[in-house]
C-alpha cells in the first residue's frame, strides 16, 4: 500500500474555487500535490479524517487541508458547499501581507464550526464568478475576497484577543520546505543553510513566531510523517526509519517514543 497522490489543479492555474462536487461520498486516503485545499461546507453529514484526526461534519463547517497532509471522506448526505484549492505560486505573486498573515492564521485550524453561512456563500459565489473569466487587473479583487472570508471564518472562531502570529518571511519559508519536501531533514543546520541563515537565528524566528525552538518545529514535522507512514503504508519500521533520515530503526523508535510516549508499532496498532 502506498500512499496516493492527487493533483485537482490544471498545471496552468494557480488557483481554484468551485463548489464541492454533490457525489462524494467515501474516499480513500490520499494527499494532494503540493496545495492547500480549503474546504466550506453548509450542508451534509459524515465525518472528515485529516491525518490521524476525525472531525464530524456539523454544517455550516470549513476544513483546512495542508499541503502534504492525508485525508479522507466519509459523508453520509449530499453535501454542498464549496472548496478552494491554492498553489504556493498564488501566493508568491502576491503583494498582499495581509492576505498570507490570515492563510498562516488559518492553517492552525484544521477544522472550525462557523456561526452563519449567508454572508460567507455570498463571497464564495463573488469568487467563482470573478474567477470564471479572470484576467489580470482581477487579482486585486480575488485577493480581497479572499481576505473577507478568511477574516470572516477567524473572526467567527477564534476569541477577539488581538493577538495573532506575525510570521516573518524566513519562518514562512521555513514551513514552505517542511511541507513540500521529498525528505524532511533532522538537523536545524541543514534548514539554515537553505535560507542563508545561521541556526541561532533561526531558533530565534521560531520562537518569535510560534515560541518554540526550530528543533521542534521541525521535530514536529518529523513525526507528522512518521504517523502518516505508519497509518498509511504497509512500509516496516525501519524502512519508514530510513526514508526519514536515522541512521538506524532503534534510533527512530526511541525518538518516536520521546515525542509521543509509545513506540512506532504501538502506535500503528492503536
Amino acid at each position: 500500500m502506498e500512499i496516493t497522490t492527487k493533483d485537482k489543479i490544471e498545471n496552468a492555474k494557480d488557483i481554484k474555487i468551485e463548489a464541492f462536487r454533490a457525489n462524494i461520498r467515501k474516499t480513500n486516503p490520499h494527499k494532494h500535490n503540493k496545495y492547500v485545499e480549503i474546504v466550506y461546507l453548509y450542508e451534509g453529514s459524515g465525518s472528515h479524517t485529516i491525518d490521524y484526526d476525525t472531525f464530524e461534519i456539523n454544517q455550516p463547517t470549513l476544513f483546512f487541508i495542508q499541503k502534504e497532509q492525508m485525508h479522507h471522506w466519509d459523508i453520509l448526505s449530499e453535501p454542498k458547499g464549496f472548496v478552494i484549492i491554492m498553489k504556493k505560486s498564488f501566493l508568491e505573486n502576491s503583494t498582499d501581507q495581509q492576505l498570507i498573515q490570515l492563510i498562516g492564521e488559518m492553517s492552525h485550524h484544521p477544522c472550525v464550526y462557523l456561526k452563519d453561512i449567508d454572508q460567507v456563500n455570498t463571497i464564495f459565489q463573488l469568487l467563482v464568478d470573478n474567477l470564471k473569466d479572470r484576467y489580470d487587473t482581477q487579482q486585486t479583487v480575488i485577493e480581497g475576497l479572499l481576505k473577507a472570508l478568511f477574516a470572516k471564518f477567524l473572526h467567527d472562531t477564534t476569541p477577539s484577543t488581538g493577538n495573532t502570529h506575525q510570521y516573518s518571511e524566513s519562518f514562512i519559508q521555513l514551513k514552505d520546505l517542511l511541507e513540500s519536501s521529498e525528505q524532511i531533514i533532522n538537523s536545524v543546520n541543514h534548514y539554515a543553510d537553505l535560507l542563508h541563515t545561521t541556526p541561532q537565528n533561526l531558533n530565534a524566528i521560531c520562537k518569535t513566531a510560534i515560541g518554540v525552538s526550530a528543533s521542534k518545529f521541525i521535530g514536529e514535522y518529523i513525526i507528522k510523517e512518521a504517523k502518516r507512514m505508519l497509518l498509511y503504508t504497509n512500509q516496516t519500521v525501519s524502512e519508514i526509519a530510513f526514508d526519514l533520515n536515522f541512521k538506524d530503526s532503534s534510533h527512530f523508535i526511541r525518538y518516536f517514543k520521546r515525542k509521543t510516549e509509545m513506540t512506532p508499532s504501538n502506535f500503528r496498532t492503536s
